[in-house]
Protein backbone atom coordinates (compact mmCIF):
# COMPACT_ATOMS: atom_id res chain seq x y z
CA UNK A 1 0.00 0.00 0.00
CA UNK A 2 3.02 2.30 0.33
CA UNK A 3 3.16 4.70 -2.59
CA UNK A 4 4.81 7.96 -3.54
CA UNK A 5 2.50 10.85 -2.75
CA UNK A 6 2.81 14.34 -4.19
CA UNK A 7 2.35 17.45 -2.06
CA UNK A 8 -1.15 17.79 -3.52
CA UNK A 9 -1.97 14.21 -2.48
CA UNK A 10 -0.73 14.90 1.06
CA UNK A 11 -2.85 18.05 1.35
CA UNK A 12 -5.92 16.19 0.09
CA UNK A 13 -5.23 13.39 2.58
CA UNK A 14 -5.21 15.89 5.46
CA UNK A 15 -8.47 17.36 4.11
CA UNK A 16 -9.96 13.84 4.04
CA UNK A 17 -8.86 13.46 7.67
CA UNK A 18 -10.62 16.76 8.44
CA UNK A 19 -13.78 15.41 6.82
CA UNK A 20 -13.56 12.11 8.73
CA UNK A 21 -13.00 13.92 12.03
CA UNK A 22 -15.94 16.26 11.48
CA UNK A 23 -18.20 13.38 10.38
CA UNK A 24 -17.23 11.27 13.38
CA UNK A 25 -18.34 14.02 15.77
CA UNK A 26 -21.78 14.48 14.19
CA UNK A 27 -24.46 12.11 15.54
CA UNK A 28 -25.83 9.96 12.73
CA UNK A 29 -22.92 10.51 10.34
CA UNK A 30 -20.18 7.91 9.88
CA UNK A 31 -16.57 8.87 9.18
CA UNK A 32 -16.21 5.49 7.50
CA UNK A 33 -18.59 6.68 4.80
CA UNK A 34 -16.12 9.48 3.99
CA UNK A 35 -13.31 6.93 3.71
CA UNK A 36 -15.44 4.58 1.61
CA UNK A 37 -16.65 7.23 -0.83
CA UNK A 38 -13.30 9.05 -1.08
CA UNK A 39 -11.67 5.78 -2.10
CA UNK A 40 -9.21 5.18 0.74
CA UNK A 41 -11.26 2.88 3.01
CA UNK A 42 -9.40 -0.34 2.18
CA UNK A 43 -5.99 1.34 2.55
CA UNK A 44 -7.15 2.75 5.90
CA UNK A 45 -8.20 -0.68 7.18
CA UNK A 46 -5.06 -2.31 5.73
CA UNK A 47 -2.79 0.25 7.42
CA UNK A 48 -4.50 -0.16 10.79
CA UNK A 49 -4.27 -3.96 10.71
CA UNK A 50 -0.50 -3.65 10.16
CA UNK A 51 -0.29 -2.41 13.76
CA UNK A 52 0.40 -5.90 15.08
CA UNK A 53 3.02 -7.95 16.90
CA UNK A 54 5.59 -7.50 14.14
CA UNK A 55 5.09 -3.72 14.19
CA UNK A 56 5.64 -3.54 17.97
CA UNK A 57 8.72 -5.75 17.64
CA UNK A 58 10.20 -3.32 15.11
CA UNK A 59 9.32 -0.39 17.40
CA UNK A 60 10.81 -1.92 20.56
CA UNK A 61 13.99 -2.87 18.67
CA UNK A 62 14.49 0.76 17.68
CA UNK A 63 13.86 0.17 13.98
CA UNK A 64 11.69 3.25 13.69
CA UNK A 65 12.03 3.71 9.93
CA UNK A 66 11.06 0.08 9.29
CA UNK A 67 8.12 0.46 11.70
CA UNK A 68 7.01 3.66 9.91
CA UNK A 69 7.12 1.98 6.52
CA UNK A 70 5.49 -1.25 7.73
CA UNK A 71 2.41 0.48 9.17
CA UNK A 72 2.08 2.88 6.19
CA UNK A 73 2.99 5.69 8.58
CA UNK A 74 2.85 8.56 6.10
CA UNK A 75 -0.74 7.73 5.16
CA UNK A 76 -1.92 7.19 8.74
CA UNK A 77 0.02 10.18 10.06
CA UNK A 78 -1.47 12.66 7.58
CA UNK A 79 -4.97 11.24 8.02
CA UNK A 80 -4.79 11.35 11.82
CA UNK A 81 -3.32 14.87 11.67
CA UNK A 82 -6.40 15.97 9.72
CA UNK A 83 -8.68 14.31 12.28
CA UNK A 84 -6.94 16.04 15.20
CA UNK A 85 -7.12 19.43 13.51
CA UNK A 86 -10.80 18.78 12.82
CA UNK A 87 -11.63 18.07 16.46
CA UNK A 88 -10.38 21.52 17.48
CA UNK A 89 -11.43 23.55 14.43
CA UNK A 90 -13.79 22.15 11.79
CA UNK A 91 -15.92 20.33 14.34
CA UNK A 92 -16.35 23.57 16.35
CA UNK A 93 -17.50 25.36 13.17
CA UNK A 94 -19.82 22.44 12.52
CA UNK A 95 -21.23 22.76 16.03
CA UNK A 96 -22.02 26.43 15.31
CA UNK A 97 -23.87 25.64 12.07
CA UNK A 98 -25.81 22.79 13.68
CA UNK A 99 -26.87 25.17 16.45
CA UNK A 100 -27.97 27.99 14.10
CA UNK A 101 -28.84 26.21 10.82
CA UNK A 102 -29.79 22.74 12.01
CA UNK A 103 -32.30 21.94 9.24
CA UNK A 104 -29.90 22.77 6.43
CA UNK A 105 -26.92 20.97 8.00
CA UNK A 106 -28.92 17.77 8.53
CA UNK A 107 -30.28 18.11 4.99
CA UNK A 108 -26.75 18.19 3.59
CA UNK A 109 -25.81 15.12 5.65
CA UNK A 110 -28.98 13.35 4.51
CA UNK A 111 -28.02 14.05 0.91
CA UNK A 112 -24.48 12.79 1.50
CA UNK A 113 -25.81 9.51 2.88
CA UNK A 114 -28.20 9.15 -0.07
CA UNK A 115 -25.27 9.76 -2.39
CA UNK A 116 -23.19 7.21 -0.46
CA UNK A 117 -25.86 4.54 -0.92
CA UNK A 118 -25.86 5.25 -4.66
CA UNK A 119 -22.04 5.28 -4.78
CA UNK A 120 -21.61 1.95 -3.00
CA UNK A 121 -24.56 0.22 -4.67
CA UNK A 122 -24.17 1.33 -8.29
CA UNK A 123 -21.35 -1.09 -9.14
CA UNK A 124 -22.42 -3.90 -6.81
CA UNK A 125 -23.55 -6.80 -9.04
CA UNK A 126 -23.40 -9.68 -6.57
CA UNK A 127 -26.97 -9.88 -5.35
CA UNK A 128 -28.01 -13.34 -4.19
CA UNK A 129 -29.79 -14.87 -1.23
CA UNK A 130 -26.88 -14.28 1.18
CA UNK A 131 -26.21 -10.66 0.17
CA UNK A 132 -29.92 -9.75 0.18
CA UNK A 133 -30.23 -11.23 3.69
CA UNK A 134 -27.17 -9.19 4.75
CA UNK A 135 -28.78 -6.06 3.31
CA UNK A 136 -31.98 -6.68 5.28
CA UNK A 137 -30.08 -7.45 8.50
CA UNK A 138 -27.88 -4.34 8.12
CA UNK A 139 -30.91 -2.13 7.48
CA UNK A 140 -32.80 -3.61 10.44
CA UNK A 141 -29.87 -3.05 12.80
CA UNK A 142 -29.42 0.52 11.55
CA UNK A 143 -33.10 1.30 12.10
CA UNK A 144 -33.11 -0.39 15.52
CA UNK A 145 -30.13 1.67 16.67
CA UNK A 146 -31.80 4.89 15.50
CA UNK A 147 -34.93 4.10 17.56
CA UNK A 148 -33.13 3.37 20.83
CA UNK A 149 -33.46 5.74 23.79
CA UNK A 150 -30.27 7.24 25.28
CA UNK A 151 -28.96 6.09 28.64
CA UNK A 152 -27.70 8.28 31.50
CA UNK A 153 -24.14 9.67 31.62
CA UNK A 154 -21.60 7.29 33.18
CA UNK A 155 -18.03 8.45 33.97
CA UNK A 156 -16.74 5.12 35.36
CA UNK A 157 -13.34 4.64 33.68
CA UNK A 158 -14.02 1.01 32.69
CA UNK A 159 -17.23 2.08 30.93
CA UNK A 160 -15.41 5.04 29.33
CA UNK A 161 -12.81 2.60 27.94
CA UNK A 162 -15.58 0.46 26.44
CA UNK A 163 -17.15 3.62 24.97
CA UNK A 164 -13.82 4.32 23.28
CA UNK A 165 -13.76 0.87 21.70
CA UNK A 166 -17.35 1.21 20.49
CA UNK A 167 -17.11 4.82 19.32
CA UNK A 168 -14.48 4.12 16.63
CA UNK A 169 -16.95 1.82 14.87
CA UNK A 170 -17.96 4.89 12.85
CA UNK A 171 -14.48 5.09 11.36
CA UNK A 172 -14.09 1.41 10.60
CA UNK A 173 -17.67 0.48 9.66
CA UNK A 174 -19.36 2.87 7.19
CA UNK A 175 -22.96 3.66 8.10
CA UNK A 176 -22.58 3.07 11.83
CA UNK A 177 -22.24 6.41 13.66
CA UNK A 178 -19.92 6.17 16.65
CA UNK A 179 -21.03 9.56 18.00
CA UNK A 180 -24.69 8.55 17.82
CA UNK A 181 -23.87 5.36 19.75
CA UNK A 182 -22.23 7.58 22.40
CA UNK A 183 -25.52 9.49 22.65
CA UNK A 184 -27.33 6.19 23.18
CA UNK A 185 -24.77 5.26 25.85
CA UNK A 186 -25.31 8.66 27.49
CA UNK A 187 -21.68 9.80 27.18
CA UNK A 188 -21.61 11.97 24.03
CA UNK A 189 -21.31 15.31 25.87
CA UNK A 190 -18.86 13.93 28.44
CA UNK A 191 -16.48 12.37 25.89
CA UNK A 192 -16.75 14.50 22.74
CA UNK A 193 -17.53 17.90 24.26
CA UNK A 194 -16.49 18.32 27.90
CA UNK A 195 -13.28 16.27 27.81
CA UNK A 196 -12.16 17.66 24.43
CA UNK A 197 -12.80 21.22 25.62
CA UNK A 198 -10.86 20.42 28.81
CA UNK A 199 -7.85 19.38 26.71
CA UNK A 200 -8.14 22.50 24.55
CA UNK A 201 -8.34 24.74 27.64
CA UNK A 202 -5.38 22.92 29.19
CA UNK A 203 -3.21 23.53 26.13
CA UNK A 204 -4.30 27.19 26.12
CA UNK A 205 -3.39 27.54 29.80
CA UNK A 206 -0.01 25.85 29.36
CA UNK A 207 0.78 28.07 26.37
CA UNK A 208 0.23 31.09 28.62
CA UNK A 209 2.36 29.56 31.38
CA UNK A 210 -0.63 28.95 33.63
CA UNK A 211 -0.51 25.56 35.38
CA UNK A 212 -3.22 26.27 37.95
CA UNK A 213 -5.41 23.62 36.24
CA UNK A 214 -3.41 21.00 38.19
CA UNK A 215 -5.39 22.12 41.25
CA UNK A 216 -8.72 21.88 39.44
CA UNK A 217 -10.29 18.46 40.26
CA UNK A 218 -12.92 18.75 37.50
CA UNK A 219 -10.27 19.53 34.85
CA UNK A 220 -8.08 16.62 35.99
CA UNK A 221 -11.13 14.35 35.95
CA UNK A 222 -12.00 15.35 32.38
CA UNK A 223 -8.39 14.87 31.23
CA UNK A 224 -8.24 11.43 32.87
CA UNK A 225 -11.53 10.49 31.18
CA UNK A 226 -10.20 11.69 27.80
CA UNK A 227 -6.99 9.66 28.24
CA UNK A 228 -8.94 6.47 29.00
CA UNK A 229 -11.37 7.16 26.14
CA UNK A 230 -8.44 7.68 23.74
CA UNK A 231 -6.84 4.42 24.90
CA UNK A 232 -10.11 2.58 24.32
CA UNK A 233 -10.49 4.17 20.89
CA UNK A 234 -6.96 3.11 19.92
CA UNK A 235 -7.56 -0.47 21.02
CA UNK A 236 -10.91 -0.53 19.22
CA UNK A 237 -9.47 0.97 16.05
CA UNK A 238 -6.73 -1.65 15.80
CA UNK A 239 -8.81 -4.69 16.84
CA UNK A 240 -11.79 -3.79 14.65
CA UNK A 241 -9.49 -3.18 11.68
CA UNK A 242 -8.04 -6.70 12.02
CA UNK A 243 -11.54 -8.16 12.14
CA UNK A 244 -12.76 -6.08 9.19
CA UNK A 245 -9.66 -6.84 7.14
CA UNK A 246 -10.38 -10.57 7.56
CA UNK A 247 -14.08 -10.11 6.80
CA UNK A 248 -13.41 -7.96 3.71
CA UNK A 249 -10.90 -10.49 2.44
CA UNK A 250 -13.13 -13.57 2.88
CA UNK A 251 -16.69 -12.16 2.75
CA UNK A 252 -16.39 -8.97 0.73
CA UNK A 253 -19.76 -9.17 -1.04
CA UNK A 254 -21.70 -9.98 2.13
CA UNK A 255 -19.86 -7.20 4.00
CA UNK A 256 -20.59 -4.67 1.25
CA UNK A 257 -24.29 -5.58 1.32
CA UNK A 258 -24.27 -5.24 5.12
CA UNK A 259 -22.63 -1.80 4.82
CA UNK A 260 -25.29 -0.68 2.32
CA UNK A 261 -27.90 -1.82 4.85
CA UNK A 262 -26.21 0.04 7.72
CA UNK A 263 -26.08 3.25 5.70
CA UNK A 264 -29.70 2.89 4.57
CA UNK A 265 -30.80 2.29 8.16
CA UNK A 266 -28.93 5.39 9.33
CA UNK A 267 -31.09 7.65 7.14
CA UNK A 268 -33.63 7.81 9.95
CA UNK A 269 -30.98 9.20 12.30
CA UNK A 270 -30.15 12.15 10.02
CA UNK A 271 -33.72 12.86 8.84
CA UNK A 272 -33.59 16.67 8.46
CA UNK A 273 -37.12 17.50 9.63
CA UNK A 274 -37.04 16.77 13.33
CA UNK A 275 -37.52 18.44 16.65
CA UNK A 276 -34.61 18.29 19.08
CA UNK A 277 -35.50 16.91 22.52
CA UNK A 278 -33.23 18.18 25.29
CA UNK A 279 -32.48 16.56 28.64
CA UNK A 280 -34.29 17.93 31.69
CA UNK A 281 -34.17 17.21 35.40
CA UNK A 282 -37.10 15.97 37.48
CA UNK A 283 -38.43 19.53 37.76
CA UNK A 284 -38.44 19.93 33.96
CA UNK A 285 -35.50 22.36 33.92
CA UNK A 286 -33.15 21.99 30.94
CA UNK A 287 -29.75 20.51 31.80
CA UNK A 288 -26.65 22.31 30.48
CA UNK A 289 -23.18 21.07 29.63
CA UNK A 290 -19.92 22.80 30.63
CA UNK A 291 -20.40 25.31 27.78
CA UNK A 292 -23.89 26.24 29.00
CA UNK A 293 -25.47 24.46 26.02
CA UNK A 294 -28.59 22.36 26.36
CA UNK A 295 -27.82 18.64 26.30
CA UNK A 296 -29.43 16.74 23.41
CA UNK A 297 -31.35 13.65 24.46
CA UNK A 298 -32.98 12.53 21.20
CA UNK A 299 -34.90 13.72 18.13
CA UNK A 300 -38.58 13.63 17.19
CA UNK A 301 -38.98 13.15 13.43
CA UNK A 302 -41.64 15.15 11.55
CA UNK A 303 -43.19 15.27 8.08
CA UNK A 304 -41.84 18.19 6.00
CA UNK A 305 -44.19 21.10 5.29
CA UNK A 306 -43.91 21.74 1.54
CA UNK A 307 -45.79 25.03 1.92
CA UNK A 308 -42.81 26.35 3.89
CA UNK A 309 -39.96 27.91 1.91
CA UNK A 310 -37.44 26.44 4.37
CA UNK A 311 -38.43 22.96 3.22
CA UNK A 312 -37.41 23.74 -0.35
CA UNK A 313 -34.15 25.28 0.83
CA UNK A 314 -33.54 22.08 2.80
CA UNK A 315 -34.19 20.01 -0.33
CA UNK A 316 -31.64 22.19 -2.13
CA UNK A 317 -29.09 21.31 0.57
CA UNK A 318 -29.95 17.62 0.16
CA UNK A 319 -29.01 17.99 -3.51
CA UNK A 320 -25.78 19.72 -2.43
CA UNK A 321 -25.00 16.77 -0.16
CA UNK A 322 -25.56 14.31 -3.01
CA UNK A 323 -23.37 16.48 -5.27
CA UNK A 324 -20.52 16.41 -2.72
CA UNK A 325 -20.47 12.60 -2.77
CA UNK A 326 -20.64 12.50 -6.58
CA UNK A 327 -17.77 15.01 -6.70
CA UNK A 328 -15.72 12.76 -4.40
CA UNK A 329 -16.55 9.83 -6.67
CA UNK A 330 -15.39 11.85 -9.70
CA UNK A 331 -12.20 12.88 -7.90
CA UNK A 332 -11.50 9.28 -6.88
CA UNK A 333 -11.88 8.02 -10.46
CA UNK A 334 -9.74 10.88 -11.80
CA UNK A 335 -6.86 10.19 -9.39
CA UNK A 336 -7.00 6.45 -10.09
CA UNK A 337 -6.72 7.10 -13.82
CA UNK A 338 -3.67 9.36 -13.50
Amino acid sequence: MQSTRTLKDKIFLIIKGLAMGAANKVPGVSGGVVAFVAGFYEEFIFSLQRINGKAFKLLFNGRFKSFYQYVNGRFLGLLILGMLISYFSVSKILDYFIQHFQLYVWSAFFGMILGSIYYIGKDFKHWNRATILSLVVGTAIGIAISLMNPAKENDHLAFVFVCGIISVSGMTLPGLSGSFILILLGNYVLLLVDSVNALFDTFADMFQGDFSFTNNPERIRDLKILAVFTAGSTVGLVTLSHLLNYVLKHYKNITTALIIGFISGSLGVVWPWKETIYKTDEAGIFLLDSNNKQIIQNYKRMIPDFANSETWIAIFFILIGISIVLALDWYGKRTRNI
